[in-house]
């Protein structure tokens, strides 16, 4: 079987955008020794801030993908993915703007209407406005043709009512895209009859409770949708194609650096304290580099691909698969190789601490590997 089924070819210069990356890198360690911004496991998650969201919109680092007609700065997928891969790999604080652009920028420019391009695609450019994803269900995490939450038609618009959960970010967010029921399930065709929902978290009839960390960290909630109006200008895409476009939306959820570098600051760091003598030397450090440069190169493929507008489902899945489990591992890496030499370092300490915490969550957002493995299965003419 050739392997170019699996994972896309790299078809630019790896190099032809060094500039780009140390002017990144520049930025990052401006905003540090200013002392604005810190240092973050698993910072697209947990690192919420506005302030540096509109700075980076104010470098253009936003909306980047975004055609210029739009509010965006027209520039390309691959250019997009230097940016955000060295804003990750520094642990910088992107939670804020994450989802509205990684995510629904690109739904967006394939399924929105024109007035919904104009009224949001700007405000993401700018670092002002802020998405999260009305998906998974106390009964239908991964499992998403189990949706409940029912979207039925009144006037000028659409009654939902239902309960989404793992909604990161939800309590600060300005909307999310809601996946609902417009049509009863059927046994025979369970994708069947699913629809999106543009709905103002602001809205009357939403009701947003947090879930609690065990670290005491507020970063999901609960998003309880009672008979809350969405006008039909918001609905988002076509009625009853919701399963054809959550399954686009996720190729950019999987596949992105994201996936990979949660726990980086970790094993930069964990490098760090080896070299000054803090914590044992250990020959699977380089293992480690190793799968996360293997990784880079998978990422930068499928971003190469979407670029091309080349199907990268399949490919996106194995990265989030490989992803994931590497930067689990790089968690527990640390955490057995310090062991009875705790406090080496307070930064290190916290790190490490956050990313032991963050760790379960990993291989469970954007759809479990088991699932994702049968994904791979399917997307490969297994049986």
């Amino acid at each position: 079987m050739s392997t170019s089924r699996l994972v896309p070819p790299v078809a630019d210069d790896p190099h032809a955008l060094d500039g780009l990356r140390a002017e990144v890198r520049d930025f990052v360690a401006a905003q540090r020794d200013g002392g604005t911004i810190g240092r973050d496991v698993d910072s697209w998650l947990t690192g919420w801030d506005e302030k540096f969201s509109r700075a980076l919109a104010a470098r253009g680092w936003l909306g980047m993908t975004v055609p210029v007609e739009y509010g965006g700065h027209g520039r390309s997928h691959v250019e997009r993915f230097v940016v955000t891969e060295e804003l990750l790999a520094a642990g910088a604080p992107v939670a804020a703007h994450w989802i509205a652009d990684r995510q629904i920028v690109p739904s967006l420019l394939k399924y929105g209407t024109e007035h919904q391009k104009h009224l949001f695609l700007p405000a993401i450019a700018r670092g002002e406005c802020y998405f999260g994803i009305g998906m998974s269900e106390p009964d239908a995490g991964s499992d998403l043709a189990s949706v409940r939450t029912r979207a039925v038609r009144v006037d000028d618009g659409w009654s939902i009512t239902g309960t989404k959960v793992w909604t990161s970010g939800a309590h600060r967010a300005h909307a999310f895209i809601c996946l609902a029921r417009t049509a009863p399930p059927d046994p025979q065709h369970r994708h069947d009859g699913l629809s999106q929902f543009i709905v103002d978290l602001r809205s009357p009839g939403v009701d947003i409770r947090p879930i609690v960390s065990m670290n005491g960290g507020h970063h999901f909630n609960e998003v309880i949708l009672d008979d809350v109006f969405v006008a039909d200008e918001m609905v988002f895409g076509s009625i009853g194609d919701g399963w054809t476009q959550v399954t686009s939306e996720l190729s950019f959820e999987r596949s992105g650096p994201e996936r990979f570098l949660s726990t980086f600051e970790l094993l930069a760091e964990t490098a760090e304290q080896m070299r000054a003598g803090t914590v044992p030397h250990h020959p699977d450090l380089g293992r480690h580099v190793a799968r996360i440069a293997g990784l880079h190169q998978m990422s930068s493929a499928v971003a190469g691909a979407l670029e091309r507008h080349e199907p990268a489902d399949t490919a996106a899945a194995v990265v989030k698969v490989l992803g994931t489990s590497t930067e689990g591992d790089i968690a527990d890496f640390a955490d057995l190789l310090t062991g009875d030499h705790s406090s080496v370092r307070a930064e290190y300490d916290a790190l490490l601490d956050d990313a032991v915490i963050q760790r379960p969550g990993f291989t469970l957002r954007g759809g479990t590997n088991e699932v994702l493995r049968g994904v791979i299965a399917r997307g490969l003419g297994m049986r």
